[in-house]
């Protein structure tokens, strides 16, 4: 009865808040309006691209990071089973010979053995809460590089796409030059240009080929970057293959906005998670500690079988079966172990600190993305009507160039401003679709491993009232 009664005593932790520290009620940079918001668990598909679909599911199935904390993931659940059998009966067998101490009789002693620590005083739940822990860090460890890949993969895939959108204009720059050129020696030949014409011509041709080095390196080492994303020896000769002239662009990021975004989201980023699980094992080291200024109690057993071999008989007087209780009482080092629980302690406050540090990161890193995306929106707003007006312009030009009016070589400056214009819109919305990423990796967006729930429900239900997919 005694026992029974022990088995149910525990030692409490300390008593810490459910939810940690808490998210700031509201975003202070302003929210995208627009369409619904993507979900956060498929953010990508926003982009309508079936080639950067494929490829992030690539990635997903054949990334080595993701393969190996697979393994640990495995590692740390094979970890937990076997703490959780710790304070359960273990039997084992033993055989060997033995002398007695007259150095007379040898025997042969055969026994099985049982042991069965009860884990009293919150050792047992300790244990297990550790280990649980252990796994609740893998699993967040392998979402943080789930998420880094699939965001790692979209950016390489738009440096790719704007790499050729960067040659195409420069291209159309080419023509432009050539035509100018050609332009500018007749216009010396029939002396109706200013002095000077022909060279210029040449010199800007020039500054045209030569930034061509930028876009290609940047495609170069994108295209590398996701070949070992994907889990590929050597990229794919396509990716670096430039695009047909007018064709659409891929990874045109289109209109999008959010009805509400919780600032609770920032909970589920990987790395909060694996802070509030790293103060749930620092809460059962402390417990663990707690538990070893109390005596330890074990449960024993033993069924021998003896045999005398000098005299060739079996003896019974050691067959007697054995159980009872063992108990180990500290004494001696009732100091260390005092140390040991104020130790656990400072690692317990140190976790929770930790908690906190990783939410305001995530807070900092997911505000950084929201005020980028509205600047780039701006920039890009603000391009278009700069583009609007190099149209305008460009066809004033070619209006009074076919009325005889001016000439064609006069024209070609109004249409190398709109080419220009052009790219820079371009760069501005692909600097704000790397800001739309960047805003998803900060929330944590990442399809949920297989076979493994969502985040927690009071997050799930947060958003729902909230109108945001969760």
């Amino acid at each position: 009865m005694a026992l029974a009664w022990l088995t149910g005593c525990a030692v409490p932790g300390t008593p810490l808040p459910i939810d940690g520290p808490a998210a700031p009620a509201a975003w202070t940079a302003p929210l995208p309006q627009g369409p619904a918001a993507p979900d956060l668990r498929a953010w990508w598909k926003l982009f309508g691209d079936p080639a950067l679909d494929a490829l992030v599911d690539e990635a997903l199935a054949r990334n080595l990071d993701l393969a190996i904390a697979t393994h640990r993931l495995r590692e740390a659940r094979l970890q937990a089973g076997r703490a959780a059998v710790q304070f359960r009966p273990s039997f084992s067998g033993n055989a060997r010979n033995v002398q007695d101490v007259t150095a007379t009789d040898t025997y042969f002693h055969a026994s099985i053995d049982m042991v069965w620590e009860l884990g009293l005083f919150g050792a047992g739940d300790s244990v297990r809460a550790a280990a649980n822990a252990d796994v609740d860090a893998s699993l967040a460890d392998g979402q943080g590089i789930r998420v880094a890949v699939v965001a790692d993969v979209v950016r390489n895939y738009l440096d790719l796409q704007s790499a050729r959108r960067q040659l195409q204009q420069l291209d159309r720059l080419a023509q432009l030059d050539d035509r100018a050129q050609a332009l500018a020696d007749v216009r010396r030949r029939t002396r109706t240009g200013a002095a000077g014409e022909a060279a210029q011509a040449r010199a800007q041709a020039a500054q045209t080929r030569a930034a061509r080095a930028l876009p290609q390196e940047a495609g170069a080492r994108a295209a590398q970057a996701l070949a070992v994303l994907l889990g590929r020896s050597t990229p794919d000769a396509a990716w670096t293959l430039p695009g047909a002239p007018g064709t659409p662009a891929a990874g045109a990021l289109p209109p999008f906005g959010f009805q509400a975004l919780p600032a609770d989201l920032i909970r589920t980023r990987p790395d909060v998670r694996a802070a509030e699980a790293a103060v749930r094992k620092a809460e059962a080291g402390v417990g663990l500690a707690r538990s070893e200024l109390f005596p330890r109690i074990s449960i024993t057993g033993s069924l021998l079988y003896s045999y005398n071999i000098t005299r060739n008989r079996r003896t019974t007087s050691d067959d007697v079966p054995a159980i009872g209780p063992v108990i180990d009482v500290p004494l001696f080092d009732w100091g260390r172990r005092v140390r040991q629980v104020d130790a656990q302690q400072q690692a317990l406050q140190a976790a929770v600190l930790g908690q906190e540090r990783a939410l305001r990161a995530g807070v900092a890193e997911a505000e950084g993305a929201l005020a980028a995306l509205a600047a780039q929106q701006q920039r890009a707003d603000a391009l278009a009507a700069v583009v609007s007006a190099a149209q305008e312009r460009t066809a004033a030009a070619a209006t009074l160039a076919r009325l005889g009016l001016a000439s064609e070589y006069d024209g070609l400056a109004a249409h190398r401003a709109l080419v220009q214009a052009e790219s820079d819109q371009a760069t501005a919305n692909d600097a704000r679709a790397l800001a739309f990423v960047a805003l998803y990796k900060a929330l944590g967006g990442a399809p949920l491993p297989a076979g493994e729930g969502a985040v927690p429900e009071r997050h799930a239900q947060a958003r729902a009232s909230q109108g945001v997919a969760p």
